[in-house]
């Protein structure tokens, strides 16, 4: 089974591509914001940084390198977190425009999710009467019929294009056969240990939000992987302090942010991601955990060292 981790490592999601400025005005999709925001998050004890970009104008999904290049270089001068960058991008997005920032900053790490699904949050817009931004209601809406496109020859060649940059990988596994799919990979020869996995719960279209299925996702990656990874979970929702909490204890890591939660507690908005981060560390220190630094998350995760980074 994976190693209990002797210290936690704290990831956050900033942004995302999921949730839309409607949702909350605490979500950061100006550059400026986002690194705030992310800046913030690291001061508050989140070792890596999950990162999407936003159109600074409508606050839409954007794979623009030129648009990451805004607030990446502001984060890596003003913090020693781990730029992670996405290559989920947005459901919408083509694999060359979800690949574009990745290659040209080659980061320590980048997400990589491990299977296509269908990927919906259209109850999210049930209840709103006016929008911000005119695309925002459509978009929301319309996931109802996303197909999120990750097919082996995709994933097969975001570790290729990516091979020669010493980055490594957030594996993003929304659902048990994701975790078959990365077996796969690592009997090609494609992922080497220690490798990162990221068990996603409470997405529609994915593995469900019930304690059960955390475990579940655990002792299958343990059975496939045996102490060749390194486990987190993160919690879409209401989910998200819960059952990142029952990762830990389980000797896993976590991750929170806007991205995955716009809440803080039941019923009420969480006003950064910062707030969602000293939340759950304050709950882990409780329960007796010690908070990874970003030095001890480089170190556990085998990352090549910020120096490293093409910004």
């Amino acid at each position: 089974m994976a190693k209990k981790a002797s210290k936690v490592i704290i990831s956050c999601a900033i942004t995302g591509a999921i949730h839309t400025p409607t949702l909350s005005a605490a979500l950061p999709y100006k550059p400026k914001d986002i690194a705030r925001q992310a800046i913030d998050a690291a001061n508050a004890g989140a070792a890596i940084l999950h990162l999407h970009a936003r159109d600074p104008e409508t606050g839409s999904p954007t794979g623009n390198p030129d648009v990451f290049a805004q607030f990446l270089s502001e984060i890596h001068a003003e913090s020693d977190a781990v730029i992670n960058l996405t290559t989920g991008g947005s459901p919408t997005m083509t694999v060359e425009q979800r690949l574009a920032a990745a290659l040209r900053f080659r980061p320590e790490m980048c997400s990589l999710n491990m299977g296509s699904m269908n990927f919906a949050f259209h109850p999210m817009g049930g209840k709103v009467t006016e929008w911000q931004f005119p695309w925002e209601k459509e978009y929301i809406a319309n996931s109802e019929s996303f197909i999120f496109r990750n097919t082996f020859a995709d994933v097969a060649r975001i570790y290729e294009l990516m091979s020669d940059y010493g980055t490594r990988y957030e594996h993003e596994c929304y659902d048990i056969g994701h975790l078959y799919n990365l077996a796969h990979f690592v009997d090609r020869g494609l992922v080497k240990p220690p490798f990162f996995i990221q068990s996603v719960i409470g997405i529609l279209g994915g593995i469900g939000a019930d304690p059960d299925n955390v475990l579940f996702m655990r002792r299958t990656a343990d059975r496939l992987f045996g102490d060749d990874y390194v486990w987190s979970v993160l919690a879409a929702g209401r989910a998200q302090m819960p059952l990142t909490t029952q990762a830990a204890l389980l000797g896993g890591n976590v991750r929170v942010g806007l991205e995955d939660s716009l809440h803080i507690g039941r019923g009420k908005l969480a006003t950064s991601n910062a707030e969602q981060v000293q939340k759950i560390r304050r709950i882990l220190e409780e329960l007796g955990l010690t908070i990874a630094t970003p030095a001890e998350a480089r170190e556990i995760l085998a990352l090549k060292g910020k120096q490293q980074v093409r910004l």
